[in-house]
């Protein structure tokens, strides 16, 4: 049993980089093939599909990666602002902050005369990582990053956006770039599971699901707007 657990392991370190690189991926499969197959829909020219594809992962890859450092700086800021603030209240209220530990404890479960001695006891080997953890939720390993997540988001969106691309070299019909994206989505839905620890069908299915509905309502307009312009 020691051993067992000694080499027991989780997943949940990997979700800061994993997000970024499953949804730039994924953007870049949905978002580029539905926009190939809603420009082929209006009947344009294999050169115009083409181009609107290259133009989509191009631009697509630097809105992610712009967004999501944004988004990202956004949350680390927050995050740097927490830190900051308890590291002020443990040299300004160090009897209070032990005393707000306790009762984290107690509410957990520990009878308070233990709940005291572990907060005693955590705030003598660290005390900013025991109310970073248990006050404010957070894991100094798991902190924001802003380039990580705008780095691997784009480099992903640029894997996911190739796929179609790929595709168009050799034909540029609708379906074929449909079917393709589909099958792509899945496996990566798949991918990201097993990464991730997850259930793999219902990865599967979410992805297939958005992803079809994105592909069919461009198709859809593609073809409303050909129509009216033809």
């Amino acid at each position: 049993m020691g051993q067992h657990k000694a080499l027991e392991t989780h997943q949940s370190h990997r979700a800061v980089w994993l997000r970024a690189a499953v949804l730039g991926a994924d953007d870049g499969i949905v978002s580029t093939t539905s926009l190939m197959i809603g420009v082929a829909a209006s009947h344009a020219s294999r050169g115009h599909i083409f181009t609107a594809g290259i133009a989509g992962l191009v631009a697509g890859a630097l809105s992610m990666a712009a967004g999501e450092y944004v988004s990202v700086s956004s949350q680390r800021d927050t995050e740097q602002a927490d830190l900051h603030k308890e590291r002020r209240e443990l040299i300004e209220s160090p009897d209070a902050e032990l005393r707000e530990l306790t009762e984290i404890y107690v509410g957990r479960g520990l009878d308070r005369d233990l709940a005291g001695r572990v907060a005693v006891q955590l705030h003598e080997h660290d005390a900013l990582g025991a109310h970073v953890r248990d006050e404010l939720g957070l894991d100094a390993a798991t902190l924001a990053n802003p380039v990580q997540a705008a780095l691997t988001s784009a480099a992903a969106f640029f894997a996911g956006a190739a796929v179609p691309l790929l595709v168009g070299l050799v034909s540029v019909n609708a379906w074929i770039l449909a079917a393709v994206g589909l099958v792509t989505l899945g496996a990566l839905g798949v991918a990201g599971a097993n990464v991730g620890g997850a259930h793999r069908g219902r990865a599967a299915v979410r992805v297939l699901i958005g992803g079809g509905a994105a592909m069919g309502i461009t198709a859809l307009i593609g073809m409303l707007i050909g129509g009216v312009t033809g």
